[in-house]
């Protein structure tokens, strides 16, 4: 929920999909996209049904990207100024973005997957493809910029309510070959 409260504070664009809502389900609110209209796709990349939308921002430079089945989705092929973007499905998303010329900035304690291993080798695949890897928080201060921003005091307030652990800490501890 902290993404898209932290979008519409600093004006970032935010868009939502949702992968097949009929089968599927639609997006949970607890995902605090109130104010989103969710684009329905069946192509796991997001990238087709945002194709007018991208088409439309010929000034876009760079994408953040969160969404869940990080080794569908978020990354096969089918900035600050930037947009940012959730999909149910991340892999293919940052391959197609990537392919677009774009910056893709993947969020990882707001992807997931079904399975640890899934979500490792998507993390890691995204990576080796040129995604950049981040945090919630990172990126967060890495938009904000400055102390002195004048949304800075509601975003610390956000930033500093407790995070649900997001499986990932491990991942990074010791000599994970996937994430050198």
């Amino acid at each position: 929920t902290l993404r898209p409260r932290v979008a519409r504070l600093l004006e970032v664009p935010a868009l939502l999909t949702e992968q097949y809502p009929q089968g599927l389900g639609p997006t949970v609110p607890e995902l605090g996209a109130e104010g989103l209209r969710p684009l329905t796709k069946t192509c796991f990349s997001m990238v087709p049904a945002l194709q007018q939308e991208l088409d439309s921002r010929p000034q876009l430079r760079s994408v953040l990207l969160c969404g869940i089945e990080a080794q569908a989705c978020i990354l096969d092929p089918c900035s600050y100024l930037g947009l940012a973007l959730t999909s149910l499905y991340s892999q293919n998303t940052t391959l197609d973005l990537l392919d677009r010329g774009l910056q893709v900035h993947v969020v990882v304690d707001a992807c997931s997957s079904r399975s640890q291993v899934d979500r490792l080798v998507a993390l890691a695949r995204m990576r080796q493809s040129g995604a950049f890897l981040s945090t919630s928080e990172g990126l967060i201060l890495q938009l904000v910029g400055d102390a002195a921003h004048p949304q800075f005091k509601e975003i610390q307030k956000l930033i500093k309510e407790p995070a649900p652990d997001s499986g990932l800490l491990g991942l990074f501890q010791g000599q994970n070959p996937l994430l050198h």
